[in-house]
């Protein structure tokens, strides 16, 4: 288990590992699995046309920005992890939306909405991190891969049950041109005529219009009529990063994951470092259900109280010390749930989104791309830019604009994930490759603060391997975040004597009534070449390959 730094050297021991190496079989076919059918087709035909994962992925990601407008878009952000073949080697993008200049140390979230309206929106990212995707990784040119994008949005697409429930959900937060547009009830139609507009320009221009162009002036002239705090040189200032993914082993498994401002990576590093030496395959479910609460417990203590954006926190450097997750691991009793308050002795005490997105993709050439993106609540902010027609994200509730206080999520962070200017927001968008000796688990799923759970849960299915592949992703969830401490669990995760026993050791369990989650995954078989798609039962979504 590396320490922060040792990441360097976990980074290069990775390469040894690598899903497409000189024995491994090629992938019988290129794979795409996303959450609606049209986003799929979007990237199936980017790899049909010859384009590589990173071609697929853009055209996913446009596609879905047009036909699941709840969830994400060009007037979002997200993280897409890459891993380049030829180059052998991995990598993420960072997309993710920075704080406006006049959203200065959050007061202003005094007075406004961190969630409806446009004072919410944090500057979008992801134009500018599929044009960096394109230009620097792609082989198709721009104005390809928007090409099924502008279509959907010109030609529009039937309300699906799910976003009709987001509708009824959020339309209350809607503002004349979002009611105008997204207002329908199932099997009605949507047409996006001034998107696709927006998306034709940025098909010809690339970033450059959406930031500085004519894209960026009709954006910012609504937002000054509307009383948003995007300004011009907020958008001038936009860059998508590159940087060095969390990378880490567990009994002989390699994980890739999603670096800050996501605090995907770090966690999973926090939770599976506490559980380094534990056999998890040996141990009763209630065993392993505790021990697994418990841990995550821990792991959203220190989350919450340490994590944000590096370029303005620095993180305790014995963070992923394994002496400290040690200690913590330790500290969990076996028969008895720790309260979240007496966890205060390892963690100073402090004073994501819903309905994101994800989707995994696999090349002939083993390429791979897992990417998760988000306007965090359904349906973002609520506010469409008039002019352009792009739904702005409210990512600004991701931020502790409240310190000590918990977001739309529950979440109760601390001040390195205060609101400042230019600061990225934590996240919890956690799009990861597991890497065993035979085979390749690239995973991913949208479900605000419940997300790394999720994937650390899936991943075990993996790595244990006692379970059908569609278990991993489909097999009932929980979660606890630390704070409220309650066991957060869907239907069907415990049964009566599970919840007695958990209940009887000190949990506090939450039923929800409903499922959450939409989990998007590849299983690539290095050994055979065998690539299998499975799309979450909890959403629409499909799998689709080339070649067939």
């Amino acid at each position: 288990m590396p320490t922060m730094s040792d990441m360097k050297r976990s980074w290069l021991f990775l390469l040894l590992w690598l899903p497409c190496s000189a024995s491994a079989a090629p992938p019988a076919t290129g794979m795409v699995v996303a959450a609606q059918p049209q986003a799929v087709a979007a990237g199936v035909q980017m790899l049909k046309a010859g384009g590589n994962a990173f071609d697929a992925a853009a055209a996913t990601a446009l596609a879905l920005g047009v036909v699941e407008p709840a969830s994400s878009g060009i007037g979002g952000g997200g993280f897409f992890l890459l891993y380049i073949a030829k180059q052998h080697r991995f990598l993420m993008i960072d997309g993710r939306e920075t704080a406006p200049i006049r959203a200065g140390h959050g007061e202003i979230y005094a007075t406004h909405s961190s969630i409806d309206g446009p004072v919410a929106a944090g500057v979008p990212g992801l134009p500018a991190a599929i044009d960096l995707l394109v230009r620097k990784y792609g082989s198709r040119s721009l104005r390809d891969i928007a090409a099924p994008a502008i279509r959907l949005a010109k030609q529009g697409f039937r309300v699906t049950p799910r976003l009709a429930a987001m509708i009824r959900w959020r339309r209350a937060a809607f503002n004349d041109a979002a009611r105008r547009l997204f207002d329908k009830r199932e099997g009605e139609w949507i047409r996006q005529p001034q998107l696709a507009e927006t998306l034709q320009r940025f098909a010809r221009h690339g970033a450059r219009d959406f930031y500085t162009g004519e894209t960026a002036g009709r954006l910012i002239g609504d937002l000054r009529h509307d009383g948003g705090l995007i300004q011009a040189e907020d958008l001038r200032a936009y860059r998508a990063v590159e940087r060095r993914p969390i990378a880490f082993d567990w009994q002989g498994f390699h994980i890739v994951s999603a670096p800050l401002p996501s605090s995907g990576g770090l966690t999973l590093a926090h939770m599976f470092g506490q559980l380094s030496h534990d056999q998890l395959g040996k141990m009763s479910d209630l065993e392993r259900a505790h021990l697994l609460i418990e841990v995550m417990k821990r792991a959203w203590r220190d989350r919450n109280t340490w994590l944000g954006d590096p370029a303005f926190v620095e993180i305790p450097a014995d963070y992923l010390n394994p002496a400290r997750l040690r200690r913590l691991r330790q500290s969990i009793r076996r028969e008895q749930a720790t309260p979240a308050a007496a966890l205060k002795g390892f963690a100073e005490p402090s004073g994501n989104g819903m309905d994101t997105t994800h989707f995994s993709i696999l090349d002939k050439d083993g390429n791979m791309v897992s990417a998760t993106l988000s306007i965090n609540y359904p349906f973002g902010s609520g506010y469409v830019s008039p002019a352009t027609g792009i739904v702005l994200n409210d990512e600004m509730d991701d931020f502790a604009t409240h310190p000590g206080k918990p977001n739309v999520y529950g979440l109760v962070q601390g001040k390195a994930n205060a609101v400042a200017p230019g600061k990225r927001m934590l996240s919890s968008m956690t799009p990861t490759f597991v890497i065993g000796p035979h085979r390749t688990f690239i995973v991913g799923t949208p479900g605000g603060s419940r997300i790394i759970s999720m994937v650390m849960l899936a991943a075990l299915g993996f790595m244990l391997d006692q379970t059908p592949p569609d278990q991993w992703v489909n097999a009932p969830r929980f979660h606890h975040q630390y704070l409220p401490d309650v066991v957060q669990y869907e239907p069907g995760a415990f049964d009566r004597r599970m919840q007695t026993a958990l209940k009887r050791r000190g949990h506090a369990l939450k039923p929800l009534h409903r499922r959450y989650g939409n989990m998007q995954a590849i299983l690539y078989d290095r050994a055979s070449g065998k690539v299998t798609g499975i799309s979450d039962a909890r959403g629409e979504g499909v799998a689709g390959q080339w070649p067939r």
